[in-house]
């Protein structure tokens, strides 16, 4: 570029004057600072369209006309369809752009739950995932798991400049949180997925499948069974052969129960300690009632406060709890308990944890009925592991501000689901199984 001052001998090189030189009006007044060199330096692409295999578009609606039939816009629908999701995730899903959505931490949640069960929402049965829901799955899993790449802490950290002078400076490492539950997490979501894949060929079909009862001869008919009787209907029905499974298909299945059963803890042990270090809402603890005793109830309440040794699964034994509606009003009822009872302990140590009040106040009753309450509720939910969500959870999961946190929780809540469907799916195979040989 050339300036032309009206003289033909004053013509000058602007890219002089940008160079940063000190005293120069376009530079910066910082040596080592340039500015105009950066800024001609073109920007590397995003990480979002580098995973999508796709270049950013440099130009602007001429480039938007004219590229559509080219190559440089074969992955157009798909990188459209990312932005109108990342746009409403942004919105905080209000469309009208007032402000009035949800925050960051809870729209990110929601698109998390909404693919799970878009992708898995029909996964009954033991059988390969379609290629296509398992890409959509890996592709949009990985653009909203994206996002924990840029959540960081700061620690302090020793640089050497070239001259070997050391000076202290703050350096960024991923959240700790992040940096041990995440792989974990897509090392379970692989998992998973292994599993299901191993369903290529099997001993089994449903009986709703036609392909099957077509190739099924009279010598060796199918015996459909089920343990759930009425209350999962329309589940499909597994089905064997009248001398049932093979030793081998029996061994392969109980192996991948197993996996499933340990991968089904995992996740929730991860998510309930997320959902631990997420902060109880002020809208949780103004309805929570003054006595936990009117909480829990007479039975619940002369049970945890027997003196002696405390047995929650005998405490459960007694309720003679048979549905999980039961078990979630029984589990509702004893964590807005123990939060009453931990608030009474802690009444003189506001700011200090429940651990540390936990064991300084042993002797207090409220410390013994609340860490009492914590075992029936844990042993509540290894009981039902299909539980849903407690009213503290969803009032947690609702309004949780923290991002990172968001993602966890809801990244291990949605693989703990599938880790219990494909348990249950298992349970029934073999329940099919044990009926055909005792026929």
């Amino acid at each position: 570029l050339r300036r032309d001052d009206g003289d033909d001998g004053a013509a000058s090189d602007v890219s002089s004057e940008c160079s940063g030189e000190p005293g120069s009006p376009y530079g910066s007044p910082y040596p080592r600072w340039p500015v105009c060199k950066l800024a001609a330096r073109m920007p590397p692409p995003a990480p979002l369209l580098q995973r999508l295999g796709t270049e950013p578009r440099r130009g602007g609606a001429r480039d938007r006309k004219a590229g559509c039939t080219g190559t440089h816009f074969s992955a157009a629908p798909e990188l459209q369809l990312m932005k109108e999701r990342f746009s409403k995730l942004l919105l905080g899903e209000d469309m009208s752009g007032g402000g009035k959505g949800v925050s960051t931490a809870a729209a990110i949640s929601n698109a998390i739950t909404n693919l799970y069960a878009t992708v898995f929402g029909s996964c009954h049965r033991l059988e390969p995932l379609p290629v296509e829901k398992k890409s959509m799955w890996r592709r949009e899993m990985d653009c909203l798991l994206s996002v924990c790449d840029y959540i960081v802490e700061f620690f302090p950290s020793k640089d050497i400049l070239p001259d070997g002078t050391t000076r202290e400076v703050m350096a960024t490492r991923p959240r700790s949180d992040i940096y041990v539950n995440l792989p974990a997490l897509e090392k379970l979501d692989d998992m998973l997925l292994e599993i299901l894949d191993g369903f290529q060929k099997t001993e089994f079909w449903y009986l709703n499948d036609k392909a099957h009862k077509d190739s099924c001869d009279d010598s060796a008919p199918c015996r459909p069974a089920s343990h759930r009787g009425e209350e999962r209907w329309w589940l499909p029905v597994p089905c064997v052969t009248k001398s049932g499974l093979t030793e081998p298909a029996r061994r392969d299945l109980r192996q991948k129960h197993d996996c499933a059963s340990q991968i089904h803890k995992a996740a929730m042990a991860i998510n309930n300690g997320i959902l631990a270090e997420i902060k109880i809402p002020e809208s949780y603890t103004q309805t929570l009632p003054k006595c936990g005793r009117a909480s829990v109830g007479d039975a619940l309440y002369r049970g945890m406060s027997f003196p002696g040794k405390f047995s929650p699964e005998y405490l459960l034994d007694c309720l003679e709890i048979s549905s999980e509606h039961e078990a979630l009003e029984a589990a509702d009822r004893v964590e807005a308990a123990m939060h009453v009872w931990r608030r009474k302990a802690g009444h003189g140590h506001a700011r200090s944890p429940w651990g540390a009040v936990k064991d300084l106040m042993e002797s207090d009753k409220n410390v013994m009925l609340a860490s009492r309450a914590e075992d029936a509720l844990l042993c509540l939910k290894h009981r039902f592991p299909g539980l849903s969500q407690t009213t503290l959870d969803a009032s947690k999961i609702q309004h949780n501000k923290d991002v990172g946190q968001a993602v966890l929780e809801s990244y291990s809540r949605v693989l703990e689901s599938l880790a219990y469907t494909i348990v249950t799916c298992i349970d029934d195979v073999l329940f099919a199984d044990e009926s055909a040989r005792k026929i």
